[in-house]
């Protein structure tokens, strides 16, 4: 519903890799598609982690469902356009090397990591908010390169930024990881106290 929103979907359609480029060149997404696929894990678990009572009524935190499929799904544009397809030298179990497919970083545009999303973003929707922009910016939180005073002041300032960045580890980590754990993407019924403690 943004004012420039069909402007980005057509970027992103048809002047970028968005919908076929890795989520990175060898760990979480290092396939094709894998960059869409993380933007929809790291979308799944910031609705999730938003719809906790705790978030509105101890936190005050509230987003609405189009500020939390923008910082989600857009998150990682940086991305896009950066990653071609290569190869590598691997030893087999064989001990022999071969080549494998992989891919290489080639960076056109080295405006940094969150700041080049919200860079690209602004170039089609101009009325990104504040806290949109925050969260987008430092959703590498305490794992980026930024200075760790920033991010502690940012996700003082603006906690949806520390919740994407939540989201975004949960993702990257748990969903996505080198070896993630197979996850049902729909959660199971909770069990009762009283079969927890049977």
């Amino acid at each position: 519903g943004r004012e420039g929103a069909d402007f980005l979907l057509d970027y992103l359609e048809n002047k970028s890799d968005f919908f076929t480029a890795p989520a990175s060149a060898r760990f979480h997404g290092a396939y094709e598609g894998g960059l869409v696929e993380h933007s929809l894990n790291v979308y799944d678990c910031l609705v999730d982690y938003m719809a906790r009572p705790r978030m509105e009524e101890i936190y005050a935190l509230k987003a609405s469902m189009e500020t939390i499929a923008l910082v989600a799904l857009l998150h990682d544009l940086c991305k896009v356009n950066l990653y071609k397809p290569g190869f590598r030298n691997v030893k087999g179990e064989d001990g022999v090397w071969k080549q494998v497919p992989s891919y290489e970083y080639e960076d056109k545009l080295p405006y940094g990591h969150g700041e080049k999303s919200v860079y690209i973003i602004s170039g089609y929707i101009k009325n990104l908010t504040r806290e949109e922009a925050f969260a987008i910016r430092y959703h590498m939180g305490f794992s980026g390169s930024e200075d760790k005073n920033s991010i502690g002041r940012t996700f003082e300032l603006f906690p949806l930024a520390f919740a994407l960045s939540t989201a975004d580890m949960e993702a990257t980590f748990l969903i996505e990881g080198k070896n993630p754990k197979k996850v049902d993407k729909k959660p199971k019924e909770r069990k009762s106290d009283d079969e927890y403690l049977a």
